[in-house]
């Protein structure tokens, strides 16, 4: 009785031994699938970033063919003072497209977030003032583009 009860206990320890390598298997296919799946996820979002930029610099590609354009009939104009103008236009409206903004510094307090000081002079009653405007800086898009190169004052 007693070893055929033990025999019992084998087979039925061996089918549950069968049973969880196979549990054990699915889980293994499972988890390589998964992760072939991120892996091409991981490509498929690297392509389309990739793609995105693509875009972005043809987007400004031609805006600058445009421009380049303009300045060419510039060029040949008696009056290029007007293809100036025109071009100037067109610069003006891939700034308001590209939420390109100038930075306003002169009378403002220095901030070296927005502005690189390039030469400091001295002002009674004024201290850390932007007095002068060396190159104007730009945001675009709220984020700093170019700073300002400013002149700032100290008191003294």
């Amino acid at each position: 009785m007693g070893s055929k009860k033990k025999g019992e206990t084998t087979k039925e320890l061996r089918a549950r031994i069968k049973e969880l390598e196979k549990s054990l298997k699915e889980k293994e296919d499972a988890l390589l699938r998964a992760y072939a799946d991120y892996q091409n996820y991981q490509k498929r979002v690297e392509r389309e970033m990739q793609e995105i930029s693509i875009k972005s610099k043809m987007e400004i590609a031609r805006e600058l063919v445009e421009i380049y354009e303009l300045l060419g009939e510039a060029l040949k104009d008696q009056n290029p003072k007007e293809g100036l103008k025109s071009i100037m236009k067109k610069i003006e409206k891939v700034f308001e497209k590209e939420e390109i903004e100038p930075i306003e510094s002169i009378g403002k307090p220095f901030d070296y977030n927005l502005h690189h000081a390039v030469s400091i002079v001295h002002e009674k009653g004024k201290d850390n003032i932007v007095v002068d405007e060396v190159k104007k800086g730009y945001t675009m898009k709220g984020k700093l583009l170019r700073p300002s190169l400013v002149i700032v004052s100290r008191e003294g």
